[in-house]
């Protein structure tokens, strides 16, 4: 999808509404654009947020245009949104508690938004986070679920206390298995799931897993998880749990919808290293998303570009993956008979995505199409066809981008 085929909807429509019960107040049932319908989008504005392209409204899902990812940061007021629950409530962070408690804990504790910021160590990571369904409506087959164009994703420096560190105060015991997440956000209806995600306690207590209040040196907007996040560095973002209000050491795997059934991909299929190995069955032909999976994309300009004949053409974009680095990011104009290195942006770090830029030599008129393939310190690299699965998650098809030379 491009900017160009993008309606410029009501972008007033949703801003005049206050964030506090704005769904209920529009009075809308779930709304999304038909499946494979990714090429006519609307843009609109939530409160605080500049016009982004929607994709349901209830619950709120809307997706970032690609030319705010020419920033190697993403602004706050562009950040895609994304709910699986359409309860939303507005925070007070005032009245605002964490509880850590659990049955592989020694003691129940709770903590305020000012026990956070004074009791423990501040901590920031620069880190994509990405809807696991980031290029769903690409998928040939369409497959269900939020049609997501290559927006469901962003670039921030997160800000916040280590979540090993929480867990210390509650002192987590050597039979622990997972700690799993709860939000403020719930479901309208009683028999919709609550939102419950889970992490291997290996994944939770590593040193980049936190609990993040601000976000690119700010507090954190109401629409990605005020007044405080999980952030999971590397993983998919099903994981970061936004306006985080309860935290369970288990000794047992945590049976939610959430895990299991969704959010799984096929064994085997993709070249993940990090495995959720107790939310696997035996003999199941699944198993739980976590890592994201290399892949790179072209910022500057659209499909379908005009483009100077006998001139010089600049590309720039980004690449990123699950934390490993990218090492190479490399453009073909021959169908990919051939690839010519790019030239790598500023490293900020293993779980930031990676600025690229390439001076494309003169094209004589016509069309041109422009391949983007990223490479990471794993030795892994986009694949050229789709990994197709049922729910549309890890597409990371090297990307063509056609541009008309005149």
């Amino acid at each position: 999808m491009n900017r160009r085929q993008v309606l410029q909807g009501g972008a007033s429509a949703l801003a005049v509404v206050g964030a506090s019960g704005l769904l209920s107040k529009l009075g809308l049932a779930a709304e999304a654009l038909p499946e494979g319908a990714i090429a006519v989008q609307a843009l609109e504005a939530l409160p605080d947020k500049v016009p982004l392209i929607r994709k349901t409204i209830r619950p709120p899902n809307f997706e970032t245009p690609i030319n705010y990812f020419n920033e190697a940061f993403t602004p706050n007021n562009a950040f895609f949104v994304r709910y699986h629950l359409s309860d939303i409530p507005e925070m007070d962070a005032a009245s605002w508690k964490l509880a850590v408690g659990g049955p592989a804990v020694e003691r129940q504790v709770q903590f305020t938004l000012d026990d956070l910021k004074g009791s423990f160590e501040r901590v920031e990571i620069a880190a994509v986070c990405q809807c696991s369904g980031n290029r769903r409506g690409f998928s040939e087959p369409h497959v269900p679920g939020v049609e997501w164009g290559s927006g469901a994703m962003g670039n921030a420096r997160w800000a916040g206390v280590r979540l090993k560190d929480v867990l210390d105060k509650a002192g987590l015991a050597e039979g622990a298995i997972e700690i799993a997440f709860n939000g403020a956000d719930g479901p309208v209806h009683d028999k919709t799931p609550d939102f419950l995600k889970s992490l291997p306690v290996w994944k939770a207590t590593e040193e980049n897993t936190l609990i993040a209040y601000e976000m690119n040196g700010e507090a954190l907007p109401h629409w990605n998880g005020f007044p405080a996040r999980l952030v999971v560095p590397g993983w998919t973002g099903t994981y970061w749990v936004k306006h985080l209000t309860e935290i369970q050491a288990l000794t047992e795997p945590l049976k939610s919808f959430w895990m299991n059934p969704a959010y799984r991909i096929p064994r085997s299929l993709f070249p993940v290293v990090e495995r959720f190995t107790s939310q696997e069955q035996p003999n199941s032909a699944n198993t739980p998303i976590t890592e994201m999976v290399v892949n790179s994309m072209i910022t500057n300009l659209e499909e379908g570009a005009e483009v100077k004949a006998g001139q010089p053409v600049d590309l720039k974009g980004i690449a990123w993956d699950g934390g490993y680095g990218i090492v190479d990011v490399a453009i073909s104009i021959d169908g990919g008979k051939s690839w010519t290195p790019t030239q790598l942006g500023q490293d900020l770090g293993r779980f930031s995505w990676r600025q690229w830029s390439h001076q494309l030599g003169p094209q004589q008129p016509g069309m041109v199409s422009v391949m983007v393939r990223a490479r990471n310190r794993m030795g892994q690299t986009q694949v050229d066809s789709l990994l197709f699965n049922g729910a549309g998650y890890h597409n990371n098809v090297v990307q063509a981008l056609g541009l008309k030379v005149v």
